[in-house]
């Protein structure tokens, strides 16, 4: 049965490849979106920034809460990733 099917669906073969192209690269894009190394070195900078005097503290604040934000929805695609 799988030798007919791979024969009678072998012209829909381009529109699998291209399937698992497009997958590919969304899970590279996911990824790339989800690491956290960036948003930690954007937290150290802009503590920096903060140390510098080059932003408030208020600036600060909420700059500060969106990147947590970021690094808690990080760690959770990570974890959901390594499976229960």
């Amino acid at each position: 049965m799988g030798l007919i099917m791979n024969v009678l669906t072998f012209p829909l073969a381009p529109v699998r490849g291209a399937a698992w192209v497009l997958d590919q690269v969304v899970l590279a894009a996911e990824r790339e979106h989800y690491d956290p190394g960036p948003v930690r070195q954007r937290l150290a900078a802009l503590e920096k920034e903060l140390l510098d005097g080059e932003i408030d503290e208020e600036e600060f604040d909420r700059r500060e809460d969106d990147l947590l934000d970021w690094l808690e929805e990080c760690e959770a695609y990570q974890q959901n990733q390594q499976g229960p």
